[in-house]
């Protein structure tokens, strides 16, 4: 997803340089590989950095691959840019990595919460399902999106809510 990070104001210098008004979500370790993206002409089109120098808070000079003389830089003048938010892998899990967390589970319409272990993950296309370790007992339930209320990886919890009576089946 992009969002808007900024605009593309006035020349910089004689070899195609640009300054930049940055928005507040212009991040603050952007890294000079991540492309902004500019629409023209109906077209996204992504623009790599060959220099970016920031200019206090909100401001920047850059020069962008591609757009090397004055000339090609004026077609940017009043663009806004966008920048890329997904982190990518960053964010990226599989449900197996939840094996041996701590699970809160709830069931729907019960005010009553379950503690245990995430014992196990088996991975299928048609039923994925975790196997829940509870007082003692081995619960099967879906390793369904709609169930997981909150992952919490740092402190390495599971929020569950089910729907009820599922924990209690044999």
């Amino acid at each position: 997803m992009t969002i808007p990070a900024g605009r593309i104001t006035r020349l910089f210098g004689t070899d195609g340089g640009v300054m930049l008004s940055l928005y507040p979500a212009f991040p603050e370790d952007f890294d000079t590989d991540t492309p902004l993206v500019v629409t023209i002409d109906g077209l996204d089109v992504p623009l790599y950095c060959d220099r970016f120098e920031r200019r206090g808070v909100s401001g920047a000079a850059a020069a962008f691959a591609d757009f090397d003389t004055e000339r090609r830089a004026q077609e940017l003048l009043g663009l806004e840019f966008r920048i890329d938010t997904t982190d990518g892998e960053e964010d990226e899990f599989y449900l197996e990595d939840l094996i041996g967390f701590a699970v809160e589970a709830e069931e729907a319409g019960s005010a009553e919460r379950r503690s245990g272990i995430l014992a196990d993950y088996y991975d299928s296309d048609l039923n994925p399902l975790f196997e829940l370790e509870i007082a003692g007992r081995r619960v099967l339930v879906p390793a369904a999106e709609e169930f997981i209320a909150h992952i919490d990886f740092e402190g390495r919890t599971v929020h569950l809510v089910l729907p009820g009576g599922l924990l209690d089946l044999q």
